[in-house]
């Protein structure tokens, strides 16, 4: 694990020491979790927005494609496609 020094300002290390109080772990724990948390959240709002396909969410993200598709459902996000690409790509997996 490497190690990184960060200039934070106040706000930010009293939401890491709440943060830490409240699920009873340290502080470097609860900053790392709200990193991947913010990752996460920037991936999603990629997907959303069109810049992200579905499998590239799901690299990014280190889960599988039913995975990030529970994880999108969990969020409330749909997907950018609209139906008639849907039921286009629907034929083609067909034929």
């Amino acid at each position: 694990m490497s190690v990184i020094s960060l200039r934070l300002k106040d706000r930010e290390i009293e939401r890491i020491n709440e943060l830490s109080k409240m699920s009873h772990k340290d502080k470097s724990a609860v900053a790392r979790e709200l990193i991947d948390y913010g990752w996460e959240f920037l991936m999603i709002k990629q997907y959303r927005e069109g810049k992200l396909s579905l499998s590239a969410l799901a690299e990014k993200l280190e889960l599988s494609v039913s995975e990030a598709i529970d994880l999108l459902s969990e969020f409330g996000v749909e997907s950018p496609i609209d139906y008639d690409d849907y039921l286009k790509g629907f034929e083609a997996f067909k034929k």
